[in-house]
């Protein structure tokens, strides 16, 4: 590790530990030459995560695209930013974990609406109606009979 002060390509570990959000190790270095400490983060590398369109095309995960497609569909619902953001958070981590780095928007719509199911069922229709593209009320009454 390279001393931002003085420059010089040795320096010690003098203490290590998980950041406070745990995504990441902190560790207190000491440049050996001129004694002075900073401090650094490790993060683990991740790919980036890609979305497939229905045509083909493949673009990047927009983490606030799809926030956007939520906070419209939850418009005057008692649903807060934070649940949007923990939503969107489990996503971007199964897909991770699953170590899925390109998705097919309807596997994407799917993740979405099952866990938009579970908070919120107005929103649920509203996140439904545009992402299935319902062009009748016969597949719009559909959907709603199975909400039950």
């Amino acid at each position: 590790m390279k001393c931002p002060f003085c420059g010089h390509n040795e320096t010690r570990v003098v203490d290590s530990r998980d950041s406070e959000a745990q995504d990441a190790i902190r560790r207190r270095r000491e440049c050996l030459d001129c004694a002075k400490r900073f401090t650094t983060y490790e993060r683990r590398e991740e790919m980036p995560l890609m979305v497939r369109k229905k045509d083909g095309a493949t673009e990047p995960f927009d983490r606030g695209k799809l926030l956007r497609g939520l906070v419209v569909a939850t418009a005057k619902r008692p649903v807060q930013p934070s649940m949007l953001e923990g939503l969107i958070d489990d996503i971007e981590s199964e897909l991770h974990n699953a170590m899925q780095y390109e998705i097919p928007a309807k596997q994407l719509g799917d993740m979405v609406l099952r866990r938009l199911l579970e908070l919120d069922k107005v929103a649920y229709i509203r996140f439904a109606s545009v992402y299935k593209e319902f062009n009748d009320l016969d597949s719009f009454t559909s959907e709603l009979k199975k909400l039950g």
